[in-house]
């Protein structure tokens, strides 16, 4: 018979490790879902799991708290990192709009609580629209189940300072950019020439006022160019999820030291 108490210990730390991932994973983290769904979410998740795996019988003393603390940064940090790289739409959207001068007006995401640039909104919406349609969430689910396999249950240590762990980290901040850069620069580029067209204008007809025509000018034509190029904004959206799933992967394989 499976005494239930021997086996409590590794399924605490599994709940910790999920838990830890639906804290800062994308979609999942979001504050529009209610809280009792993601506890209720862990719990089903980390109860199935443990019954898939072949998990270690470990002992509540000083050394099963400090595998509660790795676990629970593992968690933190491997959602962290693929945060980061979603948020390049944000970062494209707020590109766009310092661009089409709609930087004065921020709306509240429903998601995050914080504030978030108009088009930067648009099109985090229908990327997320974008990752549940292609069935992302599940990459990101089996990267919480797999991650046992590079970071062992029973691993104490996480080697935070190591360099390969740093140049991995500030990477994905370069990719990040890039990636937002790749994703606003049609419209930007536009706008820039735009921009470039008014100047000339100015110089050349004084008479006209650019700065009453040039706004209007500026958001319509950002509008076309952004209808123009949503099928190729789409293609860099799957290059993103599939450099996230990547990233995810190389930082647990830093971290298991594989």
């Amino acid at each position: 018979m499976v005494n239930i108490f021997e086996w409590l210990p590794a399924y605490l730390l599994i709940l910790v490790r999920v838990s830890a991932f639906f804290i800062t994973l994308p979609f999942f983290s979001y504050q529009n879902i209610p809280s009792q769904v993601k506890i209720g979410i862990s719990i089903f998740l980390s109860w199935i799991m443990f019954f898939t795996g072949d998990w270690p019988l470990l002992e509540i003393n000083y050394e099963f708290f400090l595998l509660i603390l790795k676990e629970a940064l593992v968690g933190l940090t491997v959602g962290l990192i693929a945060t980061i790289l979603l948020y390049a739409i944000q970062v494209a959207g707020g590109l766009i709009d310092l661009k089409l001068g709609f930087m004065i007006a921020n709306v509240i995401d429903p998601q995050t609580g914080a504030q978030s640039p108009l088009i930067g909104s648009y099109l985090y919406t229908f990327s997320l629209l974008f990752l549940l349609a292609t069935n992302a969430h599940h990459l990101l689910l089996d990267g919480v189940f797999y991650s046992y396999q590079f970071i062992p249950m029973d691993q104490v240590f996480i080697p935070f300072g190591d360099e390969a762990v740093v140049d991995h980290v500030v990477a994905t901040f370069s990719t990040m950019f890039i990636i937002a850069f790749q994703m606003s620069m049609p419209i930007v580029g536009s706008i820039f020439l735009v921009d470039v067209a008014l100047g000339m204008v100015a110089r050349t007809v004084p008479q006209v006022n650019v700065f009453v025509i040039g706004l209007p000018l500026k958001i319509f034509l950002g509008f076309i160019v952004m209808m123009l190029t949503m099928a190729p904004f789409f293609m860099v959206v799957s290059h993103l999820v599939d450099t996230m799933i990547i990233a995810m992967r190389t930082l647990m394989q830093l971290y298991g030291g594989v």
